[in-house]
């Protein structure tokens, strides 16, 4: 009888391990995408480009209010343009959705941007994500704006 029990224990203690794993790397998700938002707005290149891997699959697309679609070359991410990157402001994710297989990611949010001037501009992301040395990098991402 002792047995059985500590075996049930010990499913249970498992059984809960694993469920507290899931939170903390979606967590550790929302932490990453804020903080990329975030370096890329106060220009901060070196933590930017700490929150990225460029993978020869990797691919960033933007998709325009005027419905135009812009296909960043990802190395952009590492090394941004002055001109589009470090304007200020500030953003908001919400509404995450992910899924978490192993070491990749897939996850969707909304974004609210606000421009130093005070104008908002709204879009919904889909970020890829892989495990680099223990860590969640992004690996690309499309941004679709809205009115």
């Amino acid at each position: 009888m002792p047995l059985k029990i500590a075996g049930a224990f010990l499913i249970f203690i498992g059984m809960l391990h694993s469920c507290s794993q899931k939170p903390n790397e979606e967590d550790a998700i929302k932490k990453l995408l804020e903080k990329e938002s975030a370096t890329w707005r106060n220009g901060d290149s070196i933590a930017h480009a700490d929150c990225w891997k460029i993978r020869p699959y990797s691919r960033v697309l933007v998709y325009t209010v005027a419905g135009r679609v812009i296909d960043v070359p990802p190395i952009t991410m590492i090394h941004p343009s002055p001109k589009s990157f470090g304007k200020g402001g500030s953003s908001v994710n919400s509404n995450y959705r992910m899924t978490i297989q192993g070491d990749h990611a897939f996850v969707s949010h909304d974004e609210v941007s606000v421009a130093p001037n005070g104008t908002k501009t709204y879009s919904s992301e889909d970020r890829v994500l892989e495990k680099v040395d223990g860590e969640w990098k992004l690996v690309g991402q499309t941004i679709h704006m809205h009115p």
